[in-house]
């Protein structure tokens, strides 16, 4: 008997084994297990625990995160272990990516129903946005009052706190009286300063709806009904719609409402109204006459006490048959401190449709409020605010694991608050962008600096300017075979120069090859930009004259620059930056000016000119010693 618990202790799936043992086979040393699919046998590879998670986390995770019935199928084509199907079960329920995307709501707070018993206790208020009418309004600010329904809508240009406290003052305040009760959502307009030192003013106590928790304020209610009644205007009457409001929310008011089972009218003033149908008609008042003001008071006072009552009464029964209703849908769960939940992802903007439907950071509970649906919540594995949640919008996930932050912690960027008319919240420009200071670029083709100086026979020859010969040249030049044979020509060496005078770029062979061409970085180049140290009398002509010089390049024949043994008018680099440059020691004189009778590329034209020297020295060469042709003549069979 001890042996058999022993055994049953070290290995708790054996009875499962020994239930399969006529179907469990060893080929090649490997135990599989038998099973039928239809007429076809197929077998399953047993595996042992320590396998179990990288299969599953491989036929799960990398294969699109399927749901439990898929997932199990790709197992058990391929594996057999005891109690396989609860295993895979609970790998996709615990499953962090698919419960933060596939999750669905749940309604698991039942509704809680508002108590007033009296006009102007709790006033409600927010904004309704609708398309521009042809001035421009988009925006109507809505304020109800709850107890009577009555209610008031301004039509505004925008959505500023200081709009919203001119309105509620001059439009709701002076005509009804100071409400006991404000209540909104939590918009930047209403929780400004400027509403909060009017409600301190005033004596007003504010109150506001949990974030993103619209079934907290009753006035949204009323906007559809707005809306409706806005849609049934003409077409012609839509492109002003602002004008219809204020009669349209006037009608709505001296209409019976279902809650209280009076006009809003009636219940605010103690009174029917008179419409433009009773005056057409010349409709009798409904009020009998009263002798004096105190026997109308007196009237008065009666008439809503009973009207107060009925209404309480009514508003009473359609709000518990509301919250049968509603809470016939809800599983109740509550939450307690400690407790890890999930937060709706109710921040996206935009196109969200493979977004995640619950944000990746898990928090904690910290308290409720009361007996109210109401969760004040924080992060659990990193520093964060509080936030108060409906509990709606949480989901209990103390099954997920616990993930270790490994994210570096960044700063937050100050931002500018978000209001309606700013839905998009712009990122102001951090402090470490102010260390930085605007670099100005030097966007203009660069003027080399032209001075005269002697040429040296040591210099490279890429800094040398090539001679030009303005004439045309053909650019339809015959391509020279290189691989053919050509005779001795005792072509001269130009390696080996004569040190006393001016270096000459002669028209031979080796200066095709493109190593030896001159380009456009060799000409000009980004030191050659004039600079702040420059002296300004080194540079003799002016920019814009050099800049114009620059076009074309000085034409100077072969034969004068033989002659010439003392100086050259060449384009100066200075490689160097901290080598001084090198001055001429000769006194200085007025450029020469040169005038072309042809402006173009200069390089364009250095090109051409040396072409056009290469192919008239290959002529004169095979003029003088012609080439003996060792291929008989072809015979023409007539």
């Amino acid at each position: 008997m001890g042996t058999s618990n022993t055994l049953r202790t070290q290995l708790p799936d054996l009875p499962l084994y020994l239930r399969e043992l006529h179907r469990l086979e060893l080929h090649n040393n490997i135990l599989y297990r038998r099973r039928q699919v239809g007429f076809q046998r197929a077998y399953q590879l047993v595996l042992p625990a320590e396998f179990r998670s990288p299969v599953l986390t491989s036929l799960h995770d990398d294969m699109g995160h399927m749901g439990v019935d898929r997932t199990l199928d790709l197992v058990r084509t391929r594996f057999y272990w005891p109690k396989m199907a609860s295993d895979v079960e609970e790998k996709v329920k615990k499953c962090g990516r698919c419960v933060r995307r596939k999750a669905r709501p749940e309604k698991a707070a039942p509704l809680v129903n508002i108590q007033v018993t009296r006009p102007l206790e709790l006033v409600c208020m927010d904004f309704l946005s609708i398309e521009p009418d042809q001035s421009n309004t988009k925006d109507v600010l809505v304020i109800t009052d709850f107890f009577t329904k009555y209610a008031v809508a301004i039509p505004t240009r925008n959505q500023t706190a200081k709009t919203v406290a001119k309105c509620l003052w001059e439009s709701f305040i002076i005509h009804y009286g100071f409400p006991e009760k404000l209540h909104s959502d939590q918009g930047p307009d209403f929780e400004s300063n400027t509403i909060k030192e009017l409600c301190r003013v005033a004596g007003i106590r504010k109150t506001r709806t949990t974030p993103y928790h619209p079934r907290g304020n009753p006035v949204e209610r009323f906007n559809r009904t707005l809306l409706n009644m806005l849609g049934t205007l003409e077409d012609k009457d839509k492109y002003r719609w602002s004008d219809h409001v204020r009669p349209l929310v006037h009608a709505y008011n001296c209409t019976r409402n279902e809650v209280t089972g009076f006009t809003p009218y009636e219940l605010m003033f103690g009174r029917q109204p008179r419409l433009p149908v009773d005056l057409a008609f010349k409709l009798p008042v409904p009020e009998g006459q009263h002798s004096s003001h105190s026997e109308y008071v007196k009237t008065l006072k009666s008439r809503l006490k009973e009207s107060y009552e009925v209404a309480k009464e009514k508003s009473a029964k359609i709000a518990l048959k509301n919250k049968t209703r509603y809470d016939r849908h809800v599983t109740a769960s509550d939450l307690e401190p400690g407790d890890r939940v999930l937060v709706r992802n109710v921040r996206i903007r935009g196109k969200h449709k493979i977004a995640d439907k619950w944000e990746s950071t898990v928090h904690v509970v910290v308290k409720r409020a009361g007996t109210l649906p109401v969760y004040t919540i924080k992060p659990e594995t990193e520093d964060g605010p509080q936030r108060t949640l409906h509990r709606d919008l949480l989901l209990p996930c103390g099954y997920l694991p616990v993930e270790e932050d490994t994210q570096p912690v960044q700063k937050s960027v100050p931002r500018r608050p978000r209001t309606r008319a700013n839905p998009v919240a712009e990122a102001e420009s951090s402090s470490d962008d102010d260390d930085y200071s605007l670099i100005p670029v030097w966007l203009s083709s660069p003027v080399p600096e032209i001075t005269e100086s002697p040429v040296h026979p040591d210099l490279p020859m890429a800094n040398v300017q090539e001679p030009q010969d303005p004439c045309p040249v053909n650019h339809n030049l015959p391509e020279l075979d290189t691989q053919s044979k050509l005779p001795d020509l005792n072509l001269p060496d130009m390696s080996e120069s004569i040190p006393d005078s001016p270096l000459m770029i002669e028209s031979t062979s080796h200066q095709s090859d493109p190593e030896h061409l001159r380009t456009d970085t060799d000409i000009l180049t980004d030191k050659d930009l004039p600079t702040d140290n420059d002296n300004p009398t080194d540079r003799d002509i002016p920019i814009e004259q050099e800049h114009e010089e620059n076009e074309s390049l000085q034409v100077v024949e072969p034969e004068e620059q033989h002659d010439e043994t003392t100086e050259t008018t060449s384009i100066h680099e200075n490689t160097n930056p901290d080598e001084p440059l090198r001055r001429s020691e000769r006194n200085r004189q007025p450029p020469q000016r040169l005038d072309y009778a042809e402006l173009g590329n200069p390089l364009a034209k250095a090109m051409r000119s040396f072409f056009q020297g290469l192919s008239t020295a290959w002529s004169e060469v095979i003029n003088e010693v012609p080439v003996q042709s060792t291929t008989p003549s072809p015979v023409i069979a007539v």
